[in-house]
């Protein structure tokens, strides 16, 4: 079997290359391709049930480092190119025309500030993961699809930092005490909240959004039957390096399926 493509810091430079491949054959200049990408991340997450009415998705600009885009506040399964804006690292919209934005946005522009690693961010409310951040059950890879949790999943105590409040990453400070909290983890959990997961790219991003939930489906059912065999460390890097080689595979997929529904 040929070896995954890995570079020092032990992450599969596969997933980048899902990306590039896609502007290639469209032709598209980078930042167009990268806010096409983006508003299909967005349809992806709705049909995967991950996101609903609630939820973002963002992506790194392709020649601005400080900068990454993101759409207008809405509803996810809704966004179109024309909704998709540029903010730079203070959250802050470079040209807003009017447009609302969401409340939330410091996630994304404080995870870029401290991960350089990172070209893509989604923050999610889906339900399976809720009962992982309220209880003192760990989040643990149980399958392969989900062996980037085994580098461990931390869970963002927004009440450590702030006291009671609405729950809502409202302001830069929230954003730095969550980016601060995640680490260099591919996922953290928001306790009461949600999730946020990361990637080096939107495929990837978008495939751990995706997995986190259906991993935490299949743990919960698992402990009503007794004891889980999670996977160990080493496998769980194995596996993650492996679906890293193969990300083409469901974003194709979920693609076609979502531009099938919603034909230019």
């Amino acid at each position: 079997m040929k070896k995954a493509n890995v570079n020092k810091s032990g992450k599969s430079t596969r997933a980048r290359k899902v990306t590039e491949r896609a502007r290639l054959i469209s032709g598209a200049s980078p930042n167009v391709a990268t806010v096409e990408e983006l508003v299909t991340a967005n349809r992806i997450l709705y049909a995967q049930s991950v996101l609903d009415g609630y939820g973002h998705v963002s992506a790194r600009h392709d020649t601005k480092a400080h900068r990454f885009w993101m759409s207008r506040s809405m509803a996810p399964g809704l966004v179109t190119p024309g909704d998709i804006m540029e903010f730079d690292l203070d959250g802050e919209p470079v040209d807003a025309r009017g447009r609302g934005t969401y409340a939330e946005r410091f996630i994304h522009s404080e995870i870029y500030r401290r991960r350089p690693d990172v070209n893509a961010i989604v923050h999610s409310h889906s339900p399976a993961v809720i009962p992982f951040g309220v209880t003192n059950v760990p989040l643990r890879p149980i399958f392969h699809m989900s062996g980037f949790l085994g580098t461990g999943v931390p869970v963002f105590e927004i009440r450590e930092v702030a006291g009671d409040t609405d729950m809502l990453v409202r302001n830069p400070a929230l954003g730095a005490a969550l980016a601060l909290r995640l680490d260099d983890k591919p996922a953290a959990l928001m306790r009461g909240h949600g999730s946020v997961t990361v990637g080096i790219s939107l495929p990837q991003a978008v495939f751990r959004a995706v997995y986190l939930e259906v991993n935490a489906r299949l743990q919960s059912e698992a402990m009503k039957l007794g004891s889980i065999n999670f996977l160990t460390s080493e496998e769980a890097r194995l596996a993650s390096a492996m679906s890293d080689m193969h990300l083409s595979r469901p974003w194709t997929l979920w693609k076609y399926e979502v531009t099938r529904r919603n034909p230019a």
